[in-house]
């Protein structure tokens, strides 16, 4: 299944400064990880040393945050979109 991949301005080195890519897979997982062979080191950004969710990075199928819902085995239908998001933090 193919899905839209949004990713954030501090990951696109690892797209070619592509804002939006695609990416197949039935799951969230399986979606990383097509990411992951066709733009080598994105996935370390995403997943930690254990392959879980980084605790900072925020994903979403659609409007559904994945810690919500079934984490990496989220399902992700044909057209849907993924959007990674790092948190963010600072101010004064």
């Amino acid at each position: 299944m193919s899905v839209n991949v949004r990713i954030p301005t501090i990951l696109r080195t690892y797209t070619g400064g592509q804002a939006e890519v695609t990416a197949e897979g039935a799951t969230l997982g399986e979606v990383l990880a097509h990411l992951e062979q066709s733009h080598n080191g994105i996935s370390a950004r995403v997943l930690d040393d254990q392959g879980k969710l980084r605790r900072f990075v925020n994903v979403y199928v659609n409007d559904d945050d994945v810690r919500f819902a079934e984490g990496l085995a989220t399902p992700t239908p044909d057209g849907a979109g993924v959007s990674i998001i790092p948190a963010v933090a600072g101010g004064a």
